[in-house]
């Protein structure tokens, strides 16, 4: 294994979304992660390569709800620097693995929970998905268009204010388990995560430099000189020339030698500006605008596809996707200079490592048997 999270063990309970990606990161960067999945996932007939968050890891199958295979989760939870879980509040507890009982057998444990609202709240208890934390957070209400909210994809709440924000978290507790030798709960919530991240747009609020509905703001497509135009091929553009420089260089490139640049920033401009470019980049194909823009100061980027991206040139050198059994997939990020991160192995079936997991936590032959006859384990 390589990466600078190097002997650093995680007990990872199965499920959806952000907390494997959390997991996913933090095995990419090094970290030894265990998965506990339950019995039945190691018959899934579904694709493993394709499990792009399972890469880097190991994994054990087990029957929760028999004694002898708890018994054998709370030995490997014992030895582990970090467990994260990502079920409702009150799950864990009912499992016999709440925190009280996890840091009793292992005080120095960092226990993260993903959730979307929180461990405590009014809504603590309900169910909802990304797009329901992002409304409450007041996210939602700022992507979209003048007439409707759309959900920027799961990105912002499950994987950016989620997996990430639980990451931080966690690793922040081991620094301070490392040195106090106490571990602690890390309540990672997707509401406080997708508002954490609209932190610039709530202080230009207070500042009075952000309007409280969609599409009349620089960031949000009110702006000419910061979004999407349509090429004559049907393929998009974007532009982002936000300074006074940069504007400059997009007005002349796009052969407008009559715009007054200091009303750059008037909105009452904006509109008809717009229009403006529209018509100018839909002269030309998104291959011609490329040739004439891209690598200048402009600010300018084609709007790649899922399928174009991993071929374009900048992304082919620096290597920013990679192929793992035939799955193209994001590479790990972000780049050490001393501690490359890397994908240690392909996404394993459930329960693959079930048996050198346990030995690996001084379960004996007889011992594993006895989980076998009890089917606890496969």
């Amino acid at each position: 294994m390589s990466g600078p999270l190097q002997g650093i063990r995680i007990v990872e309970m199965s499920g959806l979304g952000p907390a494997p990606f959390a997991c996913m990161m933090l095995a990419d960067l090094g970290a030894e992660v265990i998965c506990v999945d339950r019995l039945a996932a190691a018959d899934s007939p579904e694709p493993v390569a394709a499990d792009i968050f399972r890469r880097g890891k190991r994994t054990i199958a087990v029957d929760l709800k028999q004694p002898s295979a708890l018994q054998a989760v709370l030995r490997l939870i014992e030895s582990a620097d970090i467990l994260i879980e990502g079920f409702r509040p009150g799950v864990m507890e009912r499992l016999g693995l709440g925190p009280e009982v996890c840091l009793a057998r292992n005080a120095k444990l960092v226990y993260g929970r993903m959730t979307g609202w929180g461990q405590t709240g009014p809504l603590a208890a309900a169910a909802g998905h990304d797009i329901n934390y992002i409304a409450l957070s007041g996210a939602l209400h700022a992507i979209g268009t003048a007439v409707q909210p759309i959900a920027p994809l799961n990105l912002v709440g499950d994987f950016g204010g989620g997996g990430m924000l639980l990451a931080v978290g966690v690793l922040s507790a081991v620094l301070n388990a490392r040195s106090s030798g106490k571990g602690q709960v890390v309540d990672a919530a997707m509401t406080d995560g997708s508002a954490l991240l609209m932190s610039m747009m709530y202080g230009w609020k207070a500042g009075g430099h952000w309007i409280d509905r969609r599409g009349v703001n620089m960031l949000d497509g009110g702006a000419h000189f910061y979004g999407t135009y349509q090429c004559s091929d049907g393929e998009w553009v974007a532009i982002g020339s936000i300074e006074p420089q940069f504007y400059s260089l997009l007005v002349a490139k796009a052969g407008l030698t009559d715009v007054d640049l200091s009303t750059q920033r008037d909105s009452a401009t904006w509109a008809p500006m717009h229009a403006r470019l529209a018509e100018v980049f839909a002269r030309r194909t998104r291959a011609e605008w490329c040739t004439l823009m891209e690598g200048t100061d402009v600010c300018f980027s084609p709007v790649l596809s899922m399928t174009e991206a991993p071929r374009h040139p900048h992304n082919a050198a620096r290597q920013t996707f990679v192929e793992v059994q035939g799955v193209t997939q994001p590479a790990p990020a972000p780049r050490f200079s001393a501690t490359p991160a890397a994908i240690d192995s392909p996404p394993a079936r459930a329960g693959t490592h079930t048996i050198e997991v346990l030995r690996s936590v001084g379960l004996d032959d007889d011992a594993i048997a006895a989980l076998r006859s009890a089917r606890a384990i496969t």
